[in-house]
């Protein structure tokens, strides 16, 4: 679906990845944000042409939803205002109407939503609670992507309800604020603010309060590993572990996957440029350990998983994090995906690789849950 999801909240789709915006003003026993999703993956996807030039090693099924996103021909985001960029198509909407054209049933959600304004009205949660069972359960604090600009729980709705689905976690997604509108820092304040809610409200939520985690991805990982950073610093609770999805981790725009994939989609080098003019108040501000991570005090942070997809200019990023992490003494397990983009691991309906790297964090925070 497009990003002007987040002008209107009245549209509803019967199809999935397509959800109910949310609504502003909820109140948590008033109103449902309610999802629709699975987890399962069709095959027999086929492209339509050969492998793009910057991607010779994608994957069929991949290619196939790149091929879509494509065929809308919306104008580079990098191009157009912040305001603009959020009515472009997203890969979502390329899943969405490839479900359409290959007349794919979509199973019933596993998952109750509910959404609730936080912070005076300024954050607004989607919690995804399962069905099953009366918990406790383990909570999942999940921060989605799009640079801090674009993007919304809409968006990433995939990825949240999956992994409620299958760690079987209550999972309190965040819509943090956006840039320009909202300089940097107020999206990290923002996410580390839902965080301590989270933590407060755990019992109320059905959670296990000693059970908590956080997930995120691309700018979302960036703000995960952010707020385990401020947990630690304030001394709070800590997650017991986070999942870092392609994580936005460090400034420097000329590692090797920014020079091999600089013209990938569906991100690329001149959209992160974009990004960060977009979301920072000077470029001095890129150096800052928040955004370039690998900078930060890393120690005593919680086990860290950290998933990388092969084209990606921030493929490097995910890996120099992971260096760092175990340079400071902290565990971390990583996979790289071949034959994969940014954005891919809410795909898992079309996607092998997308569903194996869900199912790969749900093994990895089932775990940190025992």
């Amino acid at each position: 679906m497009k990003n002007n999801a987040l002008k209107s909240t009245a549209a509803v789709s019967l199809v999935a990845i397509l959800l109910s915006a949310c609504t502003g003003g909820i109140k948590n026993t008033a109103a449902t944000d309610s999802t629709t999703t699975d987890s399962m993956v069709v095959a027999g996807l086929k492209p339509a042409g050969p492998a793009p030039e910057w991607g010779k090693t994608i994957k069929p099924e991949m290619q196939v939803v790149i091929e879509k996103l494509s065929s809308y021909e919306d104008k580079p985001l990098e191009t157009l205002t912040a305001i603009e960029a959020r009515k472009n198509h997203t890969p979502t909407d390329a899943v969405r109407d490839l479900i359409k054209q290959n007349n794919i049933v979509v199973p019933v959600p596993k998952v109750d939503t509910v959404g609730k304004d936080i912070d005076e009205g300024k954050i607004h949660l989607r919690i995804y609670t399962p069905k099953d069972g009366n918990g406790p359960y383990p909570l999942i604090v999940y921060y989605h992507g799009g640079g801090f600009v674009i993007a919304n729980l809409d968006v990433y709705n995939a990825s949240a309800q999956a992994l409620a689905e299958q760690v079987g976690a209550i999972v309190v997604s965040v819509a943090y604020r956006l840039a320009p509108e909202n300089k940097f820092p107020t999206a990290h304040n923002d996410a580390f603010t839902a965080y301590e809610w989270a933590v407060k409200n755990a019992v109320e939520l059905k959670a296990d309060p000693a059970k908590i985690a956080v997930v995120g991805e691309s700018a979302g990982g960036n703000l995960a590993a952010n707020v385990s950073i401020m947990a630690r610093n304030k001394h709070i609770m800590l997650p017991v572990h986070e999942v870092l999805i392609y994580p936005i981790a460090q400034a420097d725009t000329n590692t090797q996957s920014y020079q091999r994939y600089e013209n990938a989609k569906p991100l690329n080098k001149p959209m992160m440029g974009w990004f960060t003019e977009q979301y920072l108040n000077t470029m001095i501000e890129a150096q800052d350990p928040k955004i370039s991570l690998v900078n930060a005090n890393l120690k005593g942070l919680p086990p860290t998983t950290i998933i990388t997809a092969e084209i990606d200019p921030l493929h490097d990023d995910g890996i120099m994090l992971a260096d760092k992490l175990k340079a400071a003494g902290v565990k971390v397990n990583t996979k790289n995906y071949e034959g994969v983009t940014h954005e891919f691991f809410g795909m898992a309906l079309l996607v092998p690789e997308a569903k194996a790297a869900q199912a790969y964090a749900a093994d990895q925070l089932k775990a940190a849950f025992k």
